[in-house]
C-alpha cells in the first residue's frame, strides 16, 4: 500500500474538519474571537502536520526501495540477456 501518498490527503481532511469546527463554534457562539476560533484551527494544523510527518519519510523509502528495485530488475535483464547469448553461442557451436 501507499501510506505515504495518502498521507497528505488525511492531513488536508484534518484541516479541512478543524476549520469546519471553528466555523461551527463560531455559529454557536456567535462570535468570532481568538479564543472561539484558535482550537478548532490548532487542530487543523496538528492534523496537517502529522499527515507531512508520515508522509514526508514515507514517499522518501518508498523511492529508495524503488530505486533499488529497479537497479535489481536491471542487472537480472543484464544477466538474462548475457546468459541467453551464451546459451546461443554454445548451442551454435555444437552444430
Amino acid at each position: 500500500m501507499a501510506f505515504g501518498a495518502t498521507a497528505p490527503f488525511i492531513g488536508l481532511f484534518g484541516t479541512v474538519w478543524g476549520i469546519m469546527n471553528s466555523f461551527a463554534n463560531i455559529a454557536t457562539m456567535q462570535s468570532a474571537s481568538l479564543a472561539i476560533v484558535a482550537p478548532g484551527i490548532a487542530e487543523a494544523l496538528l492534523a496537517t502536520a502529522l499527515g507531512l510527518f508520515a508522509a514526508i519519510p514515507a514517499v522518501m523509502i518508498f523511492n529508495k526501495f524503488a530505486r533499488d528495485i529497479n537497479g535489481f530488475v536491471g542487472a537480472l535483464d543484464n544477466f538474462t540477456a548475457e546468459m541467453i547469448a551464451n546459451v546461443s553461442r554454445q548451442i551454435d557451436e555444437a552444430n
